[in-house]
């Protein structure tokens, strides 16, 4: 397929919705659906919903994880820590544990829908697995942080990469959460001569001015997230949404989920600043306190994922966010 110049990143956990999906499809770009969390019913409804929504091109993300040892002291001693945070809303912490998020199920359905395109973070599908959702009519997507990971995936039949900067918002997409952070400048000028697929750089792009920029660095497409988590059809939460108005600064923590990510610096980041690496045990651990932290409004206590260049996103139907990305 001919990759278009604007791509939503998936945005999984609440933002990503079938509406803005299929905005951003109509408008001319690739509508990305996280799948990360939903169960393989609901992401069937959320195609659904898109389908009826867009003809445009359509992609579904997944997580590849793979089960590492997890230091059990370690996740122990986190839990009492935390819990006086769940305890402030009147709720006990989750069971920390490990899952594929349902993998299997998601890709069977991704075949059976062909779906336009699937992109994988966290690592990278075996190639026999790449094969067969091509033969669907799929291309295949692998998000990369490093030279090794994008090798990996080119050589595994990868259709393209998604090239993933420091700046980018959210989990880093790394296949190991102890992979270094590399700006995306540097990642494209490193990755570009060493694969010949196409690449799609993510990680900080809030305007045109950014899209232009990583374009003349061999990039074929942009995928932006933050830049549309206050779109109109986002499902970000509203606490999330005024942290984001309200500007600040973002670090990467484990202290929502185990596993590096980039967000906005507030109490709970401060609070827990040696969250032990076991994802998706601290996930699972802490769902129930941010959800209800959420449900009550307290920015404090829930991962208010974003970008580096957070401040630039604007309020705005999603067509007005691709536009002004692309002009």
């Amino acid at each position: 397929m001919d990759i278009p110049a604007i791509v939503l990143a998936p945005l999984a956990g609440g933002p990503s919705t079938p509406e803005l999906a299929a905005a951003v499809a109509n408008a001319g770009g690739v509508g990305f659906l996280g799948a990360g969390y939903l169960t393989v019913e609901a992401l069937a409804e959320h195609l659904r919903h898109t389908r009826e929504l867009t003809r445009g091109l359509v992609g579904v993300n997944v997580f590849v994880l793979a089960e590492t040892p997890v230091d059990d002291d370690a996740l122990a001693r986190y839990a009492d820590e935390v819990e006086p945070e769940a305890r402030a809303h009147g709720v006990a912490l989750g069971d920390p544990h490990f899952d594929d998020d349902a993998l299997a199920g998601k890709l069977e359905l991704v075949v059976a829908e062909r779906v336009d395109v699937l992109s994988t973070t966290f690592g990278c599908l075996p190639a026999e697995v790449i094969e067969r959702i091509q033969h669907s009519g799929t291309d295949v997507w692998a998000t990369v942080t490093s030279v090794a990971e994008a090798e990996t995936a080119t050589a595994a039949g990868a259709d393209a990469l998604v090239v993933q900067g420091a700046e980018a918002g959210g989990h880093r997409g790394s296949w190991t959460d102890e992979a270094e952070a590399l700006p995306l400048a540097a990642l494209l000028a490193t990755i570009g001569p060493v694969v010949d697929v196409p690449l799609v750089a993510t990680g900080g792009l809030a305007d045109a001015t950014d899209v232009a920029a990583v374009r003349r660095a061999g990039a074929t497409a942009a995928q932006a997230g933050t830049a549309f988590l206050l779109a109109v059809e986002a499902g970000t939460s509203a606490p999330h949404r005024a942290a984001l108005a309200a500007g600040g600064e973002t670090a990467f923590t484990r202290a929502f989920t185990g596993r590096t990510a980039r967000g906005i610096v507030n109490g709970f980041m401060r609070r827990h600043p040696s969250a032990p690496s076991a994802y998706p045990h601290v996930h699972h651990l802490t769902a129930t306190l941010r959800a209800a932290a959420r449900a009550a409004g307290d920015a404090d206590r829930i991962n208010l994922w974003a970008g580096t260049s957070f401040e630039r996103a604007q309020g705005a139907p999603a067509a007005e966010i691709v536009a002004a990305l692309g002009s």
